[in-house]
């Protein structure tokens, strides 16, 4: 069906998978493919549901895909003994997924996960990132010295399971609750069609481990800061930061380094939590939509 069919609303969100390998993934896609495309990359314990409003508003004025990564969502989840659960590996799928959807430029969303997933496909082809919009993901270990990522060090170091148990509350209810509450204005305005969506893909069977490969290899994410901090300063891609300051994973102290190597950054800071599309998403899209309209050129087939 095409895009710009007569009776097809450009807001109106289709629900895809493609195979990769020999893994399923899973994404939605909305607005005119003739438009300047955004890929949307999802954080923890989350998928591509975390931009089920988002999208709609962004498909206004450019091509939105939303994908799922393995062990997430709609996307295919092979046990720990069948996948390399790694940010490496994650990432060489995703790149390959941007592949074989043709998509050969793209600006990026990148939150939590999402961050270390697109700064490598970034630093990889930044002849294809056309623009960049953070949200609580660090590149910089400004940001990391707080009380939430104490007990992952030690497990970095060692992957033991006595280093591994302080971890594991962390897949419960509560602590998905936790991420989505903690820190925002009003708890009344967070729907929880979020966190109960996000914690009954956690307690599929097989998918604590699947997450807790992850926790492990977060410990190599820092290691490429120095390596995406110069991608940032040589390429100087466009960047527009929408950060919820009360995040207690991602605080606003990892905001805060992009502005010394990004010369085209818009910075904003929410008032709010990890996950500030729930509380904030009307004014980020707005944000998103004015940053990209102005540094993102327009093919000339969608003018």
């Amino acid at each position: 069906m095409s895009y710009n069919q007569p009776g097809v609303s450009s807001s109106q969100v289709f629900y895809r998978t493609v195979k990769i390998e020999n893994v399923e993934i899973f994404y939605r896609e909305a607005g005119d493919k003739s438009s300047p495309t955004i890929i949307l990359m999802h954080g923890f314990p989350t998928d591509s549901h975390m931009f089920r409003n988002l999208i709609p508003t962004l498909a206004q004025n450019f091509h939105v895909i939303a994908p799922d990564y393995p062990g997430y969502g709609r996307s295919s989840t092979p046990g720990v003994k069948d996948f390399e659960y790694s940010f490496d590996n994650l990432a060489r799928i995703m790149d390959k997924f941007t592949e074989g959807l043709k998509l050969n430029q793209f600006s990026l969303y990148v939150m939590d996960y999402g961050a270390p997933i697109g700064f490598r496909i970034a630093t990889k082809h930044p002849e294809r990132i056309q623009a960049l919009v953070v949200q609580n993901g660090n590149a910089y270990e400004e940001g990391l010295d707080n009380d939430f990522w104490k007990p992952f060090r030690p497990f970095w170091k060692d992957k033991s399971e006595s280093n591994a148990a302080p971890l594991k509350p962390l897949f419960e209810l509560d602590a998905t609750k936790w991420q989505y509450h903690t820190g925002v204005r009003n708890v009344e305005a967070i729907s929880p069609d979020g966190w109960v969506h996000d914690q009954a893909g956690m307690d599929r069977p097989g998918n604590k481990e699947i997450q807790l490969e992850l926790f492990y290899s977060y410990g190599s994410n820092p290691p490429l800061y120095p390596e995406w901090q110069e991608y940032f300063r040589t390429h100087q891609p466009p960047m527009l930061i929408v950060w919820g300051k009360d995040d207690q994973i991602f605080p606003a102290a990892g905001a805060e380094p992009y502005k010394r190597d990004l010369k085209n950054l818009e910075f904003h800071l929410f008032d709010t939590g990890h996950f500030a599309l729930e509380e904030d998403g009307a004014e980020i899209g707005h944000l998103i939509s004015l940053f990209l309209s102005k540094v993102v050129p327009t093919p000339v087939a969608a003018r």
